[in-house]
């Protein structure tokens, strides 16, 4: 197990369970030099649901203290990158209302898509915003409770707030992402009421709310991560003979496909566990405050659950449910988060001192 996988103690679920099936192979078998290597990663499972501030969640209300000022953007945000100016009610009037239709035309294909009353409201909510140029204040992305799931907390912490600014900006190609660190039980007056944007660049950056059904799962490096020598060998197929041909075809069409896709990362949202390298190389990762040497993964904002070359990865619990799925359930993505077009943005934090500036990488 990785130093920091336990940090925070055991798991305790806060939604439906839900878990992973077993890996295809034990890799370590066929390569024992992957076995120290391994480290532990908490798959969060986040699925649709009504959060309260007391609760792990995606998109949900934050334990935030009522005296704390609330955290705003104030740097110059890109009016030709939104391609609709909408607000976060306008966001989510709309997938009201396409939830609406989709289990109207489920239970009656002759219904009609939308009522005039629907029509009028979604018309009124795309005709958009005017541009709004002062500072914007950050979305609440995730909040976690230690108690719920373990990630690396700075000392006397037990609660983790990421917050971000819905807009790309001219150093990213994704939004700004803000931590806080919190004693939970130092919080007794709760702000009611937050400030919200009044506009976003894109629905993308709107969280659908979402509780959480942690999951420990053991991950292996990515294979840029790995010495020239091990990465030559995961592409020997003449290592993997063991394996029956039926089975081995049945999960890739080559060794590296089998380990990239399979074996090594977790996809989805969670915590710890190796860097889900791609598009990018690897890169250097420095702490920028302290000179740590290697900032380790704390939390993947995942753009979805699984992909089309990861189903081994998808829930036993998953359920093949003929009734309209909730929005973006297609393609697992429940939070209605996408980052980059389908990436993810994974946020890294200082061993020692997790609360130093943290690094986000796509």
């Amino acid at each position: 197990m990785h130093p920091l996988s336990a940090a925070a103690g055991s798991i305790t679920a806060v939604n439906t369970i839900f878990t992973t099936p077993p890996r295809p192979f034990d890799v370590t078998a066929l390569f024992p030099q992957l076995a120290p290597l391994a480290r532990t990663a908490t798959r969060l499972h986040p699925r649709p649901g009504v959060p309260t501030v007391h609760d792990s969640s995606v998109g949900g209300p934050l334990l935030w203290p009522a005296d704390d000022p609330w955290p705003y953007c104030d740097e110059p945000h890109n009016r030709a990158a939104a391609l609709e100016i909408q607000s976060p009610d306008d966001i989510r009037l709309q997938r009201r209302r396409l939830t609406a239709s989709a289990e109207r035309l489920h239970r009656d294909p002759d219904a009609p898509q939308w009522t005039p009353e629907e029509r009028e409201a979604l018309e009124r909510a795309r005709a958009g915003r005017p541009w709004f140029d002062g500072p914007i204040p950050l979305l609440p992305v995730a909040q976690l409770y230690a108690r719920d799931i373990p990630f690396p907390c700075p000392p006397d912490k037990d609660l983790l707030q990421v917050l971000w600014c819905p807009f790309d900006h001219a150093e990213y190609a994704h939004p700004r992402t803000a931590l806080f660190w919190r004693s939970s039980a130092a919080v007794t007056d709760v702000l009611d009421a937050p400030p919200e944007p009044p506009i976003v660049q894109t629905d993308d950056y709107l969280p659908q709310p979402c509780l959480f059904s942690p999951e420990q799962v053991t991950e292996f490096p990515h294979p840029s991560e790995l010495d020239e020598e091990l990465r030559d060998q995961l592409a020997d197929k003449s290592r993997w003979e063991t394996i029956d041909p039926a089975r081995y075809q049945a999960y890739a069409y080559d060794p590296g496909e089998l380990y990239l896709n399979n074996l090594s990362t977790a996809p989805g949202w969670k915590t710890g566990g190796w860097t889900r390298w791609s598009p990018t190389d690897p890169v250097d990762r420095p702490c920028p405050e302290c000179g740590a040497e290697e900032m380790v993964p704390l939390l993947t904002i995942a753009s979805s659950e699984w992909d089309g070359g990861s189903g081994t990865w998808i829930a036993k619990e998953e359920p093949a449910n003929p009734a309209p799925p909730p929005l973006g359930a297609r393609r697992g993505n429940f939070t209605l988060i996408d980052i980059a077009g389908d990436y993810n943005l994974q946020l890294h934090v200082c061993p020692p001192s997790p609360d130093h500036p943290h690094l986000a990488l796509i």
